[in-house]
């Protein structure tokens, strides 16, 4: 079914995964494949790194969960490394395919590289797509703003222009309930009413922490605070924590009327189950 279809229908549960690149990776993931089915997840997200190896890897995932039939899957797709002919031919190769979801994405330019990009911003792959094929199309927002960005008026405005094509939005993680609902504030002030999925990642670990800065999203405070605290009950008693503070965020998006909640599993499933189950088994 097409993401926007099942938005419009209610509430949506969604999971993103990145592509195995070794035969382990490949049976961690299928077995988080299989214990994630079981939930019945409205979608299921395959990210795209750039580059020929990771482009076959994403659309051998995305066409095999297809074809399957057990899955909705989406396929992420980037600007950076493809000329506007390769993204094309992608287009047509996963519609030919029968996918009917893309996550639209600038990418980001590897530091010193020399690769192509001939298609600037996530708005004109946007626009790509829907001279190719139906396809319902999702595209990325920063609650706190695109790294990028020169400050937050001009990141607001242009995601508004990007889900002006698009259809639907889903943020990058993020750990405090007014992060999302000041973006979908922001937004709403400037005519903007698509569904904005929020991405939910727990920290299960101290070493996260920094892990999550360096994915662009700080760990506040109050949360790292808490993670040291149960730390001297052993890191078991550290998950919990962080597992009980994503469980309360979830909740909160969904009472603030957030459309979904779309976890970054990392191709593990225990944590997404444990947040998933505490939150949707009281709806």
């Amino acid at each position: 079914m097409r993401v926007d279809a099942l938005l419009r229908a209610g509430l949506t549960r969604s999971f993103e995964f990145f592509p195995p690149k070794s035969a382990e990776e490949a049976d961690v993931l299928e077995t988080t494949l299989t214990d994630l089915e079981r939930l019945s997840p409205s979608f299921v997200s395959v990210t795209y790194r750039g580059g020929a190896e990771s482009r076959q890897r994403t659309y051998e995932l995305v066409t095999r969960i297809q074809s399957e039939g057990r899955l909705t899957p989406m396929a992420h797709l980037i600007c950076v490394g493809h000329s506007r002919a390769e993204l094309r031919e992608i287009l047509e190769h996963y519609r030919a395919a029968g996918v009917e979801n893309l996550m639209a994405l600038g990418g980001d330019r590897p530091e010193g590289a020399d690769v192509t990009r001939e298609l600037e911003y996530a708005s004109e792959l946007v626009e790509l797509a829907r001279g190719l094929g139906e396809f319902s199309i999702g595209v990325a927002a920063h609650p706190d703003g695109h790294p990028r960005s020169v400050d937050r008026s001009s990141d607001r405005a242009h995601l508004a222009a990007k889900l002006a094509l698009a259809d639907f939005a889903v943020t990058q993680f993020f750990f405090e309930l007014d992060q999302y609902t000041t973006l979908v504030d922001e937004l709403g002030a400037l005519g903007v009413a698509k569904p904005v999925l929020p991405g939910i990642m727990p920290v299960t670990t101290l070493s996260g922490v920094a892990a999550m800065a360096r994915m662009g999203a700080a760990v506040p405070t109050w949360l790292v605070r808490r993670l040291e605290a149960a730390h001297a009950r052993g890191p078991h008693a550290v998950r919990a924590e962080g597992v009980a503070a994503a469980i309360e965020l979830c909740e909160g998006l969904l009472e603030a009327g957030a459309p979904g909640l779309h976890f970054y599993t990392l191709n593990r499933s225990t944590a997404t189950r444990e947040i998933h189950e505490a939150v949707f088994a009281r709806r």
